[in-house]
């Protein structure tokens, strides 16, 4: 008998032996926010990384008999997973569907499709104007949240009864996706239409870094008192947005602003996960290097060196005719294209750095900014004005063209990221 016992407690304990190790992928905890916007089913049977659109059960149900409308564009994209292994996670598919055409199938009664920069298709140059029309596959009318409409008016508004906001971001406060967000969140807020946010990995994990917005240099690349690199999803952004009361104050009460926010959020995701974005999030940013060299080359989009635009290599590249042929072996000429009809030193020949071959960078670097600064022509026509509102601050500036090291300069950041740290883990939703 006892023979038996112990045969029978042996097969158990392999048996559950052979499960754990036969699965290589765990399902990752969800970290609990402890403010009060909510996060929707973050636990799932199903060990398969999903982003939050692809998460229907949590959110489908939310949408039943509701007039819908959709913040989105070309990275509204749900992942054919039936080719997917366990731990292919991330890859490039060849299949795609649209949310758009997805809720369409699942009888979503959508109304309006609100594009941000960059229009719905994803195709028009980096501050390019778009007008409203109509999506030629749905016949769904385009409203554009661009140029002087950034914010929805109360008019665009009519007939919603719950909206949707899915984008993908890369992490960076000067990208605008995130400013776009703030403006949907106010204009829900002030017409008491919920927020649904589906939401999507940050590609640039949980690096956090750069200068503190100040906020007198508040701008659309730059709303919000944050570092450049903020490390948090869209949806946990959406929640901080919210939690630190930081939309307008309402005309009636004196009081900030707050949305009926919802959170859709990714199954099995957590920061420190790999993600390679399947479509490009912007027409110049074309590939994972590019997204993460983003934050540390678009500061050059305050100077007079080119980062790429009009070549193929945008965001991987930097050059300018004012730096010296002797001191940098890479040239490149920037030619209208897809991404940049009128690209900066259109014609001429740029001398600089070919960065497409290095390693994934962990932090937002300077030490190409400085080269370029030192080795330019004439340093007093090296910056622009753009260059402060992407900086957040006019300090970066001044510490550059006072000669401070790049290390001298990050340990002027510290404090601030510290704080910042300590306010970001209130609106977490993953590890």
């Amino acid at each position: 008998m006892k023979y038996n016992i112990y045969r029978f407690t042996t097969l158990i304990g392999l048996l559950i032996l052979s499960i754990s190790c036969g699965s290589s992928k765990k399902t990752i905890p969800q970290k609990k926010s402890n403010n009060d916007n909510v996060t929707l089913n973050t636990t799932s049977t199903d060990v398969t990384f999903k982003t939050g659109a692809e998460n229907f059960e949590s959110y489908l149900p939310l949408l039943k008999d509701k007039r819908v409308g959709i913040v989105t564009n070309q990275t509204g994209i749900l992942e054919d997973k039936s080719k997917l292994s366990p731990e292919d996670h991330g890859v490039r598919l060849s299949k795609e569907k649209h949310l758009v055409d997805f809720l369409i199938v699942q009888n979503v009664n959508l109304q309006k499709i609100y594009a941000p920069e960059h229009g719905f298709r994803g195709t028009a140059d980096a501050g390019e104007l778009i007008v409203d029309g109509k999506d030629t596959k749905t016949n769904l009318p385009i409203i554009s949240l661009y140029g002087n409409n950034k914010k929805p008016k109360p008019e665009q508004l009519e007939g919603i009864d719950i909206l949707i906001f899915d984008l993908q971001d890369v992490g960076a406060r000067f990208y605008t996706y995130i400013s776009s967000l703030h403006y949907v969140m106010e204009a829900c807020a002030e017409n008491n239409i919920p927020l649904l946010v589906l939401d999507r990995p940050n590609p640039n994990g949980n690096i956090i870094d750069g200068p503190i917005l100040e906020k007198e240099h508040q701008s659309f690349v730059g709303m919000h008192e944050i570092p450049v690199l903020h490390g948090m999803t869209i949806g946990e952004y959406a929640k901080m947005i919210n939690g630190e009361k930081w939309m307008n104050p309402s005309t009636s009460s004196g009081q900030a602003l707050q949305c009926d926010l919802k959170v859709a959020p990714c199954l099995n995701y957590s920061h420190d996960m790999k993600y390679s974005l399947l479509v490009k999030p912007s027409p110049n940013l074309p590939n994972d290097q590019s997204i993460n060299l983003y934050a540390s080359l678009c500061f050059f989009e305050g100077t007079n060196v080119s980062l790429g635009r009009g070549t193929e290599k945008q965001f991987q590249i930097y050059g300018s005719p004012f730096l010296p042929e002797s001191k940098f072996d890479f040239s490149f000429t920037p030619k209208p294209n897809f991404g940049a009809k009128d690209p900066v030193h259109n014609g001429k020949v740029c001398f600089g750095e070919d960065l497409t071959e290095i390693r994934k960078v962990h932090r937002l670097e300077l030490k190409w900014l400085l080269k370029a600064y030192e080795n330019t022509a004439d340093k007093t026509v090296f910056f622009n004005d753009f260059f402060t509102k992407l900086a957040g601050t006019k300090k970066l500036r001044e510490q550059i063209e006072a000669g401070m090291t790049e290390k001298e300069i990050r340990k002027t950041w510290q404090e601030g990221l510290e704080q910042f740290k300590e306010v970001r883990t209130k609106y977490l939703i993953y590890e």
